[in-house]
């Protein structure tokens, strides 16, 4: 129990799994969430510290289960990474508006379900960082990102809300744009004429992340945003 605890939701075989294996380099035994059970075994195995606790983090009632097994388990939780997103494309017109309803439930009620649940423990402590993996669609409403941009937009605010009120208690909120296509074998599909550095490194999002949770209290990032060197923004 002598290392500290980070959460990160939202952990599939891309940036969840960078973040994972990050935040467990970086000395932290890790509560991985997500519902997939099955990847979170084989992370689980090939990552020492790396713990699962599948969970639909859109369900206020699966989240205080899951972090209540990950303190009675690992310890209360100084660390939060939300990483989940509930995901679509679509014009207004296209989209059912069941759709948005979903991805809001993941993307900004999840956060606000495990912020609530989390953070009186910090409090406590005086001490503690949550840290949202957001894209562009947090600043701004393309045409076919109806379905999703809204809730990422709302994801933010929530997120600044809770650095303005938590900040001066000791807790550090911070929202990362990621500005940039990740690396995976699907986009790489889909953009096959792209050089290698078109697209953003999952590992270099999880050093960014880990590197923001640890800044120093005296220069606190809220707003960051990262991009391959020659996006053009």
């Amino acid at each position: 129990m002598s290392k500290p605890v980070c959460v990160i939701t939202g952990v599939g075989p891309a940036t969840g799994s960078a973040l994972v294996k990050r935040f467990a380099a970086g000395g932290y035994r890790v509560a991985m969430l997500a519902r997939d059970a099955e990847r979170l075994a084989e992370v689980a195995e090939a990552v020492p510290d790396a713990h699962a606790f599948p969970c639909d983090v859109s369900d206020a009632a699966k989240v205080d289960e899951a972090i209540t097994a990950v303190e009675q388990n690992l310890g209360a939780p100084e660390v939060l990474v939300h990483n989940a997103v509930g995901g679509a494309f679509g014009s207004f017109l296209e989209i059912e508006p069941q759709v948005l309803n979903r991805n809001f439930q993941v993307n900004t009620m999840g956060l606000l379900y495990l912020a609530r649940r989390m953070v009186p423990a910090m409090l406590k402590k005086g001490k503690g960082a949550i840290v949202v993996t957001g894209n562009t669609s947090a600043l701004r409403g393309r045409a076919n990102f109806a379905g999703f941009a809204p809730t990422k937009a709302a994801q933010r605010i929530l997120s600044e809300a809770m650095a303005r009120d938590l900040g001066p208690k000791g807790i550090h909120v911070a929202y990362i744009i990621i500005d940039a296509v990740i690396d995976t074998p699907m986009q790489r599909q889909r953009f096959k004429d792209r050089a290698d550095d078109f697209f953003i490194k999952p590992a270099a999002i999880a050093d960014e992340c880990f590197h923001v949770a640890h800044q120093d209290r005296s220069a606190w990032s809220f707003l960051v945003e990262i991009r391959p060197f020659h996006e053009p923004w």
